[in-house]
């Protein structure tokens, strides 16, 4: 059973053990039912659908389970002309999506087959006069889509490809006085969006600008009495803030200021136990993306049969030394 009294969720702590076989069905399920009113409607999301199961399916040590060649030839039939990555085949390519493929693509070391050229070009023409860069064609602005610039960037080895220092000015304009971020200057802070900035500024060696301990004290203060985490004051705790926030922690070497245990706790609640997947909070519905970050979350928290994730490209850490890439991590004085 699971109430909710004010801003807390309060979590039957039955669910104690970590039901890995039964989430590796459940992500399997996804991929291979396409004729699922789920699968049917999230047609726009199918990039980053299958970056959340490929990493979950990765961390679990299953990833073959997938057909390599299948995604690959998917991800490709997603390139556009000018080089940016759609969510599904004929639709407009976004920086997120191309950030999710380009993940895909590393995981299964198939990074060769990209049209680098290409897509550093997309990525470069979607930089602003400010420093900041538009999702894509339309004109939004976010500073989300500076991390997956960035991010994008430094896996395909071409970081200087843009204006890192305009880009880091336009990622400092959105920082707050609490040592928040938001999404662009003068607004409120999320931490969501504190992670995008804080792996922003990992990537390009500027977490100096920061002060992690006024920033850390604002993560911590996202934990309920639950175990779980919100992305902002007075809102429910949901296990996807489990990654966002604690990752943000490791970056800035304040990861042991969080009640872990706790945090634990909460996200082995949000397990479904018949079917497999995470919800968003305990009793709801799971689904791939909060699978992905409560194994994430977990894999930070060094859980027995995860493998080690990077805090800041949330994949696992034998891609990225495999890759030879290093982020910067702030170490606690």
């Amino acid at each position: 059973m699971t109430t909710i009294a004010k801003d807390v969720v309060i979590a039957d702590e039955s669910a104690k053990t970590l039901e890995l076989e039964k989430h590796i069905k459940f992500i399997q399920k996804y991929s291979e039912d396409r004729n699922s009113y789920e699968y049917c409607m999230t047609e726009y999301l199918r990039m980053s659908g299958l970056y959340w199961g490929l990493t979950t399916l990765s961390l679990l040590s299953k990833e073959t389970l997938l057909s390599a060649d299948e995604v690959m030839k998917f991800l490709l039939d997603c390139v556009h002309e000018e080089g940016g990555i759609s969510p599904s085949i004929g639709h407009d390519p976004h920086l997120l999506h191309t950030l999710s493929a380009i993940q895909v693509a590393c995981i299964l070391k198939r990074e060769n087959e990209l049209p680098v050229d290409k897509i550093v070009n997309y990525i470069r023409n979607l930089q602003q006069p400010n420093g900041g860069f538009f999702g894509d064609k339309w004109g939004e602005l976010d500073s989300r889509f500076s991390f997956c610039a960035v991010a994008s960037l430094s896996l395909l080895k071409r970081l200087d490809a843009i204006d890192i220092p305009k880009a880091v000015e336009y990622v400092m304009s959105c920082h707050n006085f609490d040592g928040g971020f938001g999404s662009r200057p003068d607004s409120e802070s999320h931490a969501g969006l504190i992670y995008c900035c804080v792996g922003f500024l990992s990537l390009t060696d500027n977490l100096h600008l920061i002060n992690p301990d006024t920033l850390g004290y604002w993560l911590c203060e996202r934990q309920l009495p639950s175990g779980g985490l919100n992305g902002r004051p007075e809102k429910l705790p949901d296990v996807c803030y489990s990654w966002w926030v604690l990752s943000s922690l490791y970056m800035i070497g304040r990861s042991h200021w969080m009640d872990k245990e706790a945090l634990k706790k909460f996200i082995l609640a949000c397990q479904d136990t018949e079917t497999g997947g995470f919800s968003d909070r305990p009793g709801d519905m799971p689904d791939p993306f909060h699978t992905l970050f409560g194994i994430g979350a977990l894999s930070l928290i060094n859980h027995e049969g995860i493998k080690r994730i990077n805090p800041c490209y949330c994949m696992p850490q034998e891609v990225i030394s495999r890759l030879g890439l290093k982020t910067q991590i702030l170490s606690f004085p």
